[in-house]
């Protein structure tokens, strides 16, 4: 019988006690403290096997033994006993740990573990350096740094911030909102409003690829940009190369006409802004990624969930908001371009919902690991897009030919009809174009002719296809 849990992010397996070699297993006690927690089940194999314990209480006081003299400094941890299947097996519960890194040590050696999927990795300089910050309370954005705020300008983020809440920032504000301290020395967040480019990593990379997949720049990229500087100079940047990037598309009702976007915005703006805000700045030489397909938009930033835990692993309803930049996110909040704490992802769910042609297998995508965060979006117009051009691409030589302007509107117009709803009526398509329907049966009769579309049924009940 197999236990029944399986290995990941937070569960770990081991068949016995290994006290010759106990890094294979004081690594994971390392990984679980610099992270979300989590446990080692010893007496189960990598298959989930319960294979047992001969000597549990022994084993027990070697596995404490072993975590207070190799593990530094020592996390919360509680070991208990389990039956299963009449065989003993320990269970090793670690604690998410304040005071990080958590250190394995032996052998004059010094190494902090984070969890990467089901393994436990060393931590790479970048994440260790998060770690030290996160065990003294601070966050990257919060660091003074040794640059006045006098010798920068900060004209796009005042402008920005009267803009949007209709007040003046005035200069206690610098101090009152985290941008620097009581002498005037710039935080990392103040840099990074400054309007000079004065954090290198402070950049966004944007690439309009042709086709699904990503290529050459230099052949397959139709649109390629790439912005620095100011994070809301980048914020309009991004957006604006997105809305030029994307089609607006629409189709008319009765008296009115309906927007069908490829994205919603509001849900563009706010994974915009969840990659400007939530990304590690620490990592060298990094940047935000933008690639637009056909099919879809991803955005990439580097750094994971900050609480350690993979995104898809979370209920996105139960996601509490843990910010690894707290003060560019608090002014971000303050300048109204994010909705409240927390809600970032949902907000991109709910507003993608909305838009014309929405379907369950079009829900935004959400993945992370221990080194980046991606949000998919999924162009709702994609597929009736395919639909469309292949149509047009049939047809296209009868209609230049034998269809005049007006005849070849009401065939646009026909084939929107008929991917709403998959045929289409003589009294629908003139309501929709507003012509009377003897002037819309004279244009469907004629299509017919041309074999570009067939009918069926008759009088009133007569139904219209693509051929």
């Amino acid at each position: 019988m197999l236990y029944p849990f399986a290995e990941t992010t937070e569960c770990d397996f081991k068949r016995e006690l290994e006290t010759k070699k106990p890094k294979s297993w004081l690594k994971s006690v390392s990984a679980f403290a610099n992270g979300i927690g989590g446990r080692l089940v010893f007496g189960i194999d990598d298959m989930g096997e319960v294979v047992g314990l001969t000597d549990v209480q022994k084993n027990a006081e070697v596995i404490s033994d072993l975590i207070k003299t190799r593990i530094i400094p020592i996390p919360q941890f509680i070991l208990t006993v389990e039956k299963v299947q009449e065989k003993n097996i320990l269970v090793l519960t670690i604690e998410a740990g304040r005071a990080t890194p958590y250190y394995y040590k032996a052998d004059g050696i010094r190494e902090a573990y984070i969890r990467i999927g089901n393994e436990s990795v060393v931590a790479p300089d970048y994440i260790l350096n998060e770690l030290i910050l996160k065990g003294k309370n601070q966050s990257f954005d919060a660091l003074i740094s040794d640059m006045k705020k006098a010798d920068y300008s900060f004209t796009l983020l005042e402008a920005t911030y009267y803009e949007q809440t209709l007040s003046k920032m005035e200069s206690k504000d610098y101090f009152s909102f985290g941008l620097t301290d009581k002498k005037g020395y710039l935080t990392n967040a103040g840099r990074l409003f400054a309007d000079q480019y004065i954090v290198y990593n402070a950049r966004v990379f944007c690439t309009r690829w042709q086709g699904l997949e990503k290529g050459s720049v230099f052949d397959d990229a139709l649109d390629d940009k790439e912005f620095e500087g100011n994070l809301i100079y980048l914020l309009r940047c991004t957006s604006d190369f997105v809305k030029n990037n994307s089609k607006m598309r629409f189709y008319k009702e009765a008296g009115f006409r309906v927007d069908k976007p490829d994205y919603a915005e509001r849900a563009v703006t706010e994974a915009l802004v969840n990659a400007l805000i939530h990304r590690d700045y620490i990592v060298a030489g990094s940047e935000v990624h933008v690639d637009m397909f056909d099919d879809r938009l991803e955005i990439s930033s580097p750094g994971g969930m900050f609480d350690g835990k993979a995104v898809q692993e979370h209920n996105i309803a139960d996601i509490s908001s843990v910010r690894r930049n707290p003060v560019i996110a608090d002014l971000f909040h303050r300048m109204k371009f994010m909705e409240r704490r927390g809600s970032g992802l949902k907000k991109i769910i709910s507003e993608t919902e909305k838009l014309p042609g929405y379907k369950d297998a079009l829900k935004p995508i959400f993945y992370s690991d221990g080194m980046s965060f991606k949000v998919i979006l999924k162009n709702v117009n994609y597929e009736a897009q395919k639909v469309s051009d292949k149509v047009s691409d049939k047809v296209s030589d009868k209609m230049s030919d034998k269809l005049s302007d007006k005849e070849q509107y009401f065939f646009t117009t026909f084939l929107t009809l008929v991917e709403q709803n998959g045929f289409v009526t003589t009294k629908a398509i003139a309501e929709v174009i507003k012509m009377p329907e003897t002037t819309a049966r004279r244009y469907l009769a004629k299509l017919c002719k041309l074999d570009i579309i067939v009918s069926d049924g008759k009088n009133r009940g007569r139904k219209y296809y693509m051929n």
